[in-house]
């Protein structure tokens, strides 16, 4: 089924979620794995289960019900911006245990009355660099970086286009003075993290000069790097390869290439259950109760049939 919060949340269980999670990680799109470590019933989550959150802000698998779903993704993508592991334990704050220092828990005073703990493990995406040209510095750039474990393409100028690249993707052009414009402009409409080309600053300005001439805004052009990679004065087309990825490995040390995560759908206002505590947010979809004194909404009908019965309007 598809959510209009959630993004897709495809029926995957077991270790189809496994096998989801490596076709992520073979087309570089960053994400988090969840597994259920611990449970004490009753809850819908059983241990083993898992679940995958990628960072364009889809959902594969099954973790938990109604309560632990929000909680899941809002963790999920706190952990994608993190970097870092963690566990999450979630139900009656009685109920958590001896956790472990740095778990994060979050009380929830759900119907079924259970408790889970959720490890979630980011994984992040190795950069995506896209060399354009087939000179001995674009082999040699592709060959240094493959060493690095990163994900290239190396392609001639005939055989780039946009859609090679995405918003995470780099893109380095080599194509030495054949069809640079047109590589550019092309590889420009897809808003890379970084755009690099092998020239001379004169050169570098003729381009830019080109461009602008045809329609690219001045924030456009400025984020072409001209000459690429750091400048160690007058090196040789091997040395010239070693600059660019120094650059590179620079610039994602800075955070340059981190991950973007995609925003949800526009924020839908928020209650809390006066049942049980939770957070919930406000749709149609939504348990709620319309009192003299203003609508209330909860988590689930469970909740709404007992605050309904508090109230004498059962």
């Amino acid at each position: 089924m598809t959510d209009p919060e959630f993004g897709a949340h495809q029926p995957v269980e077991g270790w189809g979620v496994l096998e989801r999670a490596t076709e992520l990680a073979r087309s570089g799109e960053a994400f988090v794995l969840a597994t259920v470590v611990w449970r004490e019933g009753p809850t819908s989550g059983q241990r083993g289960s898992r679940a995958i959150y990628t960072a364009s802000g889809e959902m594969h698998g099954w973790i938990g019900g109604a309560c632990a779903e929000p909680v899941f993704i809002r963790e999920a993508i706190a952990t994608l911006e993190a970097g870092t592991p963690r566990l999450l334990a979630l139900g009656a704050s009685d109920r958590f245990g001896d956790l472990p220092q740095g778990a994060a828990a979050v009380a929830m005073s759900c119907q079924s009355e259970g408790a889970l703990q959720i490890y979630l493990e980011p994984v992040v995406a190795v950069p995506h660099l896209v060399i354009v040209g087939s000179s001995p510095m674009a082999t040699t750039l592709a060959a240094l970086a493959r060493q690095l474990d990163w994900r290239v393409e190396l392609v001639s100028g005939s055989g780039f286009s946009e859609g090679l690249l995405s918003a995470q993707s780099i893109l380095v052009v080599a194509t030495q003075g054949h069809g640079d414009e047109e590589v550019l402009a092309a590889g420009l409409k897809a808003g890379p993290a970084y755009v690099g080309l092998v020239a001379s600053d004169r050169r570098g300005h003729s381009i830019r000069a080109r461009l602008a001439e045809q329609g690219f805004g001045d924030d456009q052009i400025e984020t072409v790097r001209v000459p690429a990679g750091l400048d160690l004065g007058s090196t040789t087309h091997k040395e010239v390869a070693v600059s660019i990825l120094a650059e590179l490995v620079q610039l994602r040390a800075q955070g340059a290439f981190a991950v973007r995560i995609a925003p949800r759908a526009a924020a839908r206002p928020t209650a809390v259950d006066p049942v049980c505590g939770m957070t919930v947010e406000v749709d149609a979809a939504a348990a709620s109760l319309e009192l003299a004194e203003g609508t209330f909404y909860f988590c689930c009908a469970g909740c709404r049939t007992s605050y309904a019965r508090q109230r004498g309007v059962a």
